[in-house]
């Protein structure tokens, strides 16, 4: 096969496969659908009310299942691909139009989350709630990608449920609610986070509308200024690009972040393995254009010149100039204990509660081993009066536990050994009976004699 019939090949593969001219819907009926939707009045304004009602809960209580229901019930599309559609076939009064009834609909929603917010008693900014307060790039193409789908399914006869779909992915709810808890929280900056996030995905989904109108050659007004259309054309791109550019800012810092916080995760790891030190927290952060980098250990202390030999490998992780702080020990000098997790604090509480009984078990068995030899100690003590009775002869005596080893053999006797002095020697006969008296006083069959004059 040739190259050129190769390219046919796929030419032929593509336009059958990608070919809407089977299922395209007349484009009368798909321009007249999405004029339909631009309105926003009556029971548009009381349903979209409704909607910031559940979307705003759902941001209150941390429910992601409620924000999607409550995008699923907006109607916030319809003026936004209103507006694309007047841009694609030059109809400025369908423009005005839906600019008019998107602002309205805005107002009411900021109002209704203010609202909402201002007299809930829940004021914790929430995850759910911060994801919208800083938009990145990431956004503007999820908002244009949406777009496009949303256009080619107006466009399609079997729409299915990709509008719904494209509500959910775009998210222009759940931002509007967000500015609404900060005004009702005063902090402007999720105000203005929000916002901005709100307005990237109106911009690029209307852009995608108007760039899919274009594509599929929709219908344009003849009698629109050649001139104004393009003064409007450059206002739109304009805007596009004033859009654009905060949000490619925000995303090479995010970006910039990941890549910080990856090199300082695997330095941390492959230059604090230390028998006796557990890291326990590890952190990598910016602050003021500075790179710092946050560890904390527990266990044997890590000598300082280990901390620097650690430090001046940073470059070799492509770190060089940031700042590496390392907190050692429980001392409030030394570590930030709010840095340690409960589960943490859990693992060495059980890990110190074994260690001491451990250690509880090694010093009652010392104690029980200590009394057993005091006993033994005091023993003399104690039979002193009644030898002085039955073996007047007797002078001193010393009792003690002592054990016998084996020199060819690993076999070892315990024995209770008695020294005794005397003022005269012992028979053979009152020998044995002072073992047995002994014997049978100390309680043990095994009791070896030592006498001394």
């Amino acid at each position: 096969m040739t190259f050129s019939n190769f390219v046919d090949s796929v030419k032929r593969f593509l336009t059958h496969y990608l070919d809407m001219s089977q299922d395209r819907e007349e484009e009368a009926a798909s321009v007249e659908a999405i004029r339909a939707g631009v309105e926003f009045k009556g029971s548009t304004i009381l349903i979209l009310v409704f909607a910031i009602f559940i979307a705003s809960l759902g941001l209150n209580t941390n429910s992601a299942a409620v924000i999607i229901g409550a995008m699923l019930i907006s109607p916030l599309m319809g003026p936004i691909m209103g507006i694309g559609l007047g841009l694609g076939i030059n109809d400025y009064e369908l423009i005005k139009r839906s600019f008019r009834n998107l602002a309205v609909a805005t107002l009411f929603s900021v109002i209704t989350s203010t609202v909402y917010f201002w007299i809930s008693p829940l004021n914790e900014a929430r995850s759910e709630l911060l994801a919208r307060t800083s938009p990145t790039i990431y956004d503007v193409l999820i908002a244009f990608f949406g777009g496009l789908a949303g256009i080619v399914a107006m466009s399609s006869k079997q729409k299915g449920n990709v509008l719904p779909g494209v509500a959910i992915a775009t998210a222009l709810m759940p931002p509007l609610c967000t500015a609404g808890f900060g005004l009702a929280t005063g902090n402007l900056y999720y105000f203005f986070g929000a916002f901005y996030l709100f307005f990237i995905n109106s911009v690029f989904i209307a852009f995608a509308t108007t760039l899919g109108v274009k594509l599929m050659k929709y219908s344009k007004k003849e009698f629109v200024n050649e001139e104004r259309r393009k003064k409007v054309e450059r206002i739109v791109y304009t805007i596009l690009i004033l859009t654009m550019a905060p949000s490619i800012y925000l995303t090479y810092n995010m970006v910039k972040q990941n890549f910080f916080e990856v090199a300082a995760a695997r330095f941390v790891s492959q230059n604090f393995n230390y028998p006796d030190t557990q890291v326990l927290s590890k952190s990598a952060e910016i602050e003021h254009g500075k790179r710092i980098i946050r560890v904390s250990l527990v266990g044997a202390e890590v000598p300082q010149d280990s901390i620097a030999i650690a430090q001046a490998r940073l470059p070799q992780y492509g770190l060089g100039g940031a700042v590496l702080e390392v907190r050692q020990g429980y001392g409030s000098n030394s570590m930030d204990m709010t840095t340690l997790s409960s589960t943490m604090f859990k693992d060495i509480y059980l890990h110190n509660q074994e260690q001491i009984a451990r250690q509880q078990q090694v010093i009652d068995s010392l104690e029980n081993m200590t009394s057993h030899y005091q006993q033994y100690d005091s023993l003399g003590i104690a039979v002193a009066p009644e030898i002085k009775v039955l073996f007047p002869h007797v002078t001193d005596i010393a009792i003690s536990k002592t054990i016998f080893s084996g020199i060819d053999t690993d076999v070892r006797d315990t024995t209770t050994l008695a020294v005794v002095r005397y003022s005269r020697p012992f028979s053979a006969s009152e020998q044995q009976q002072f073992r047995e008296w002994l014997q049978a006083r100390l309680g043990t069959n095994k009791v070896q004699l030592v006498l001394e004059p």
